[in-house]
C-alpha cells in the first residue's frame, strides 16, 4: 500500500500532467489553421487539368481551409517571395479562388519564372503559407503563313493569348503593330508597280500581348514573343484591264457568290487599273457604304498602290505633296506619315479613316515598345452590321496624283496681323492643303484649310498686314490627290460587293458557365450544369474576343426585363462578382476603341444564371 506521501506525490504528478495537456490544448486552440492545399492556376474552370505554362494570365484556386474567414494570396518572381520579387498580392479574399487583375508578361524561368502561394486567416490569426506553385508565361506558337495566298496581302496564323502582332516588312525596313492577323503590302506597290518591286516580299511577324495593371515591384514587362523566321511571299505581275473587286478576306471569304460575316475588319482584294472612263491609274482607295448606291460612306481607306487593302490603326503612308516628292517615291519605299486631304471626283474634301485618331487614351500604352516608336491608334473598325439586311457595300476607286499649276489672284480686302481668313478676287482652283504666297513684294507662306466662295481659311494666322490688291499666289509643283470617278458610278458599273461584320459574343461557357467558387458544402468547385450554385462571390471567366481592348460585365436580379444591378470593367478575362445571396444573371461584352464613331460596344454574351446561397457548413470557432 502506498504511503500518504506517495499518494500525494502521485496526485501532484497527475495534476501536473493534466495541466501540461491543458496548456498544450490551449496552445493548439490558439494555433492558426493549417496551410491550404491544392493551389493551382486555371484559365476558365477550377477543375481544369493542372499545367505550368500559360499564354494569358490565369486565375488561381485552392482547397478551402476549415475555419477560414479570409485568405491572403501573393504572386512573385521568386519562391522566397522577397519584397523585391513581389508582383501582386491580395488580402481579404472570401472565396478559395482569385482573379489576377494584371497581365502577366510572357516570361520563362528554370524551372519557373513566377510563383504563387496562399494562406488562410481564421479568427485565431493567419496560418502558414502553402507550398509555392511555379509556372511560366509563354507564347504557345510562332505565327506561320496562311494559305491560300493573295496578291498584295500577308496573312498568318493567330496565336492563342495574343492581343495583336508586329509585322516587319524586311525589304522596306519598316515594322508596325496590328490587331488582326493580316497586312497589305502597300509599301511595295505605291508609285512603283514593276515586278522588281512587287514580285518578292520578305517579312517576319511576332505575337504581342497587351499589358494592363501595375506590378507591385514595377518589374519591366515585355509584351511580345519571338520573331518568326523570315517568310517569303511571291506576287504575280500587277493586273491590267478593268478595275474589279474580288473579295473580302478574314477568317472567312465573302465574294460575289457568298456574302459572309467577318468577326474583324476584313482585307479588301481587287485587281485591274482601268476606270469606268477608260483611263489607267496606279493608285486606289477602298470605300465602304451602308447603301447599294454607294452614297452614304462609313469608311474611307488610305490611298495605296497595292491590289489589297487592310486598314491600319497606325496610319497611312506619308504621301508626297509635291512633284519632287512623287519622283523620289518612285525610287524608295514610303514611310509613316500623313495623307493630305484629297478630293472626290466632284471636288469634296475627304480624309482617310486612318487619320481619325482615337481621342484620349483608352487605357494607356499596352505594349512594351519605346514611346518614341508608338503612335496613337486610328478608328479603322466598323460597327456590327445587325440592321435589316445586315450588309455593307464596298467598292474601290482609282485615284490620280494631280500636279498643281501656278494660280495668281489678289486680295479683295486688307488683312490684319493674326487673321486666319483672307478674301480674294477669284479663288477658283485653290483647294484645301494648297500652299500660298501672300503679299508683294515681300510675301509670307500660308496653307489653305478650307475654301468657301472667295473666302480662304488658313491653318495659321498671318504674321503681317497686307493691303487690298496684293498678290496671292499658289506656286506650281504641289500635288493633289483626287478620285478619278464618282463612287456611285463605280458601284453602278458593277464594281461593288457586299460583306457583313458581326463580332462574336464573349463565350462564357457551353453546357455550364465558366464559373468557379465555394460550393454550399464548402468545397472549391467549377460550375456543373446551366444553373450552378455557389456560396459567396463566384469567379467567372470568358474566352477573349477579337478586336477587343476591354470587357464590360453586368449583372441583374432579373433576366427580363434586364435591370443592371452592377457593372465592372476589366482588361482581363476573369473577374470575381460581388454578389449577395439570391438568383443572379450576368453577361459580358467586349469594347473596341477603334470602332468608327463614338460607340465602342460589341455584342453581349448570352446571359448566364447562377445562384448565390448561404453556407451549409459549420464554421469552426
Amino acid at each position: 500500500m502506498p504511503t500518504t506521501l506517495e499518494t500525494m506525490a502521485r496526485v501532484l504528478s497527475l495534476a501536473a500532467l493534466l495541466a501540461a495537456f491543458a496548456l498544450a490544448g490551449s496552445a493548439e486552440a490558439r494555433r492558426p489553421s493549417s496551410a491550404p492545399t491544392g493551389l493551382h492556376p486555371f484559365v476558365l474552370r477550377a477543375d481544369e487539368p493542372v499545367v505550368h505554362t500559360f499564354s494569358r494570365t490565369p486565375s488561381f484556386g485552392w482547397n478551402p481551409v476549415r475555419g477560414a474567414v479570409t485568405y491572403q494570396f501573393a504572386l512573385a518572381t521568386s519562391p522566397r517571395f522577397s519584397d523585391s520579387s513581389m508582383v501582386w498580392s491580395a488580402t481579404g479574399l472570401k472565396s478559395p479562388a482569385v482573379a489576377i487583375p494584371i497581365s502577366l508578361p510572357w516570361m520563362t524561368g528554370h524551372p519557373y519564372s513566377l510563383y504563387a502561394h496562399v494562406r488562410a486567416v481564421t479568427r485565431k490569426g493567419a496560418g502558414p503559407w502553402s507550398a509555392p506553385f511555379g509556372f511560366n508565361m509563354r507564347w504557345p506558337a510562332v505565327p506561320t503563313p496562311l494559305a491560300p495566298s493573295y496578291a498584295g496581302l500577308l496573312r498568318w496564323t493567330r496565336v492563342p493569348g495574343a492581343s495583336g502582332y508586329v509585322i516587319w516588312l524586311v525589304d522596306a525596313g519598316k515594322w508596325f503593330t496590328t490587331r488582326t492577323n493580316m497586312a497589305d503590302e502597300r509599301e511595295y506597290y505605291t508609285f512603283h508597280q514593276d515586278p522588281t518591286w512587287t514580285g518578292v516580299v520578305h517579312w517576319r511577324v511576332r505575337a504581342t500581348r497587351w499589358l494592363y495593371g501595375q506590378t507591385d515591384n514595377g518589374m519591366p514587362s515585355v509584351s511580345y514573343g519571338p520573331w518568326s523566321p523570315v517568310y517569303t511571299s511571291f506576287n504575280p505581275p500587277v493586273a491590267t484591264g478593268a478595275l474589279t473587286v474580288d473579295r473580302t478576306v478574314s477568317n472567312v471569304v465573302s465574294d460575289a457568290t457568298h456574302t459572309r460575316n467577318h468577326e474583324v475588319m476584313p482585307a479588301f482584294l481587287y485587281h485591274g487599273d482601268t476606270s469606268v472612263g477608260g483611263t489607267t491609274h496606279q493608285l486606289y482607295r477602298v470605300e465602304v457604304f451602308t447603301d447599294e448606291d454607294c452614297l452614304n460612306p462609313v469608311f474611307r481607306g488610305a490611298i495605296v498602290g497595292s491590289p489589297a487593302y487592310v486598314p491600319r490603326e497606325v496610319g497611312p503612308n506619308a504621301m508626297p505633296t509635291d512633284v519632287n516628292g512623287v519622283n523620289a517615291a518612285a525610287n524608295t519605299y514610303l514611310g509613316f506619315g500623313a495623307e493630305p486631304t484629297s478630293q472626290t471626283f466632284e471636288g469634296l474634301n475627304v480624309t482617310t479613316n486612318e487619320m481619325d485618331v482615337v481621342s484620349g487614351d483608352p487605357g494607356g500604352d499596352h505594349t512594351s515598345l519605346p514611346p518614341s516608336q508608338l503612335v496613337k491608334a486610328a478608328k479603322v473598325d466598323l460597327w456590327d452590321s445587325d440592321w435589316a439586311g445586315g450588309s455593307y457595300y464596298w467598292t474601290v476607286v482609282p485615284v490620280d496624283a494631280v500636279a498643281d499649276q501656278q494660280l495668281t489672284t489678289v486680295l479683295a480686302a486688307p488683312t490684319s496681323v493674326g487673321a486666319t481668313t483672307i478674301t480674294v478676287v477669284d479663288a477658283t482652283g485653290i483647294l484645301a492643303g494648297d500652299a500660298l504666297q501672300i503679299g508683294s513684294p515681300n510675301h509670307e507662306s500660308a496653307v489653305v484649310q478650307s475654301v468657301a466662295g472667295s473666302a480662304i481659311t488658313l491653318t495659321h494666322g498671318l504674321s503681317a498686314f497686307h493691303a487690298a490688291g496684293e498678290d496671292v499666289v499658289r506656286p506650281s509643283g504641289g500635288v493633289k490627290y483626287r478620285d478619278a470617278e464618282l463612287t456611285q458610278d463605280s458601284c453602278a458599273s458593277g464594281r461593288m460587293l457586299t460583306f457583313g461584320k458581326s463580332s462574336q459574343p464573349a463565350v462564357t461557357g457551353q453546357a455550364a458557365p465558366f464559373a468557379s467558387g465555394l460550393s454550399p458544402e464548402g468545397k472549391l468547385v467549377a460550375a456543373v450544369g446551366s444553373k450552378p450554385r455557389f456560396y459567396g462571390q463566384p469567379l467567372i471567366a470568358w474566352q477573349p474576343t477579337l478586336a477587343t481592348d476591354q470587357y464590360e460585365v453586368q449583372w441583374s436580379r432579373k433576366l427580363y426585363p434586364w435591370r443592371t444591378a452592377g457593372t465592372k470593367f476589366s482588361w482581363a478575362t476573369s473577374l470575381t462578382l460581388p454578389l449577395s445571396p439570391g438568383t443572379w444573371y450576368y453577361r459580358v461584352r467586349g469594347l473596341d476603341s477603334l470602332m468608327t464613331g463614338s460607340k465602342t460596344q460589341l455584342t453581349w454574351s448570352n446571359p448566364v444564371r447562377l445562384v448565390v446561397t448561404k453556407p451549409r457548413f459549420r464554421v469552426v470557432h
